[in-house]
């Protein structure tokens, strides 16, 4: 497979600070590649580099070329921080933006794929932030570009409306857009990414599918059971081979599959013990990143964990169907 873009040893410093810190990274023709980290770990100027919106020590190629030599028709680019002129209309911004390239997607095309057809005649100024995010993607996706950059797209964006998006984001991609993606939703990055680049401090720490990284460094799985027989809850399980802890109303057992659900609640109810709730969770891309930077991360939606069974709906031992996490 071809690579879209590929850079060696690239790095950036703005004086005293190094924001790129010596980054190899490739991506494939038609992959979608989310680029995730902390605030200020260096990808949106990772990103200005591979666009060429900034010089940068190292090597970039985007299609074989220097990036500042690429046809701008086949490349498009959604900056973290865009502001078109404000006294045109979302229509008007889509036709100006639309005849800066030899050729252009139809412009009432493009406010339907991005979900502005209804408010086209109104001014950008006017939009709601999440409305001027969705003008802002339109414009990136006006040339149809063969390679697409978007720095944190539907930041301030309703969830129907990102929703939305990622599904007009998948059939780009389906379509063989390559993708370069920034997000702070994990949500976003796990659904969209074919793989993901961990920055930390201006240095790819990691890189690889989400099943990959969720593998290598997203911990083991956990049954949380919520019970106030927390102490002989743990006893039980431990004799039971399950690697058990307890807190004060609650017990957590690590590496439990979802087929080992209901073993577990057999266990408790040999003993007699009674359970408030059970909650089953997964490893995510945020426990990723948890365990990779040691710090908290925003997501928009993520549902990772799965309650299994409450006070009211608990189903005896034998009728107990485990359920997995719900992604």
């Amino acid at each position: 497979m071809n690579e879209a873009v590929v850079a060696a040893g690239v790095s950036k410093r703005y004086g005293e600070t190094v924001a790129v810190d010596d980054v190899d990274l490739s991506v494939a023709d038609g992959e979608v590649f989310g680029l995730i980290g902390p605030n200020g770990a260096g990808k949106t100027t990772l990103v200005r580099a591979l666009t060429g919106t900034t010089p940068v020590d190292g090597e970039i190629t985007v299609h074989g070329e220097a990036p500042t030599a690429v046809d701008a028709d086949r490349i498009g680019l959604l900056p973290q921080s865009f502001s078109p002129p404000a006294r045109l209309t979302a229509r008007e911004l889509i036709d100006y933006y639309g005849g800066l390239y030899e050729t252009a997607r139809d412009t009432d095309e493009v406010l339907s794929a991005v979900g502005m057809a209804a408010a086209a005649d109104s001014w950008y100024e006017t939009l709601s932030g999440g409305q001027q995010r969705r003008v802002c993607v339109g414009i990136a996706l006006v040339n149809d570009p063969d390679l697409l950059f978007l720095d944190e797209p539907t930041t301030g964006i309703d969830p129907a409306g990102r929703q939305s998006l990622w599904s007009l984001l998948e059939e780009l991609a389906d379509g063989g857009t390559t993708i370069v993606l920034t997000s702070h939703s994990m949500t976003e990055i796990q659904r969209l990414a074919d793989r993901v680049g961990l920055l930390q401090d201006g240095r790819l720490v990691a890189v690889g599918t989400p099943a990959e990284l969720i593998e290598s460094h997203g911990g083991e799985s956990q049954l949380v059971i919520d019970t106030d027989q927390a102490a002989a809850a743990v006893d039980a399980l431990t004799d039971a081979d399950f690697a058990a802890t307890a807190g004060s109303t609650e017990v957590v057992v690590d590496g439990v599959s979802p087929v080992e659900i209901g073993d577990a609640v057999a266990v408790l109810s040999t003993v007699g013990i009674e359970y408030g709730s059970l909650a089953w969770s997964e490893p995510s891309l945020e426990d990723v990143y948890l365990q990779l930077t040691g710090e908290t991360f925003a997501t928009a939606g993520n549902a990772d964990s799965t309650t299994v069974a409450t006070p009211t709906d608990a189903p005896s031992p034998t009728e107990a169907e485990p359920q997995e996490g719900a992604q």
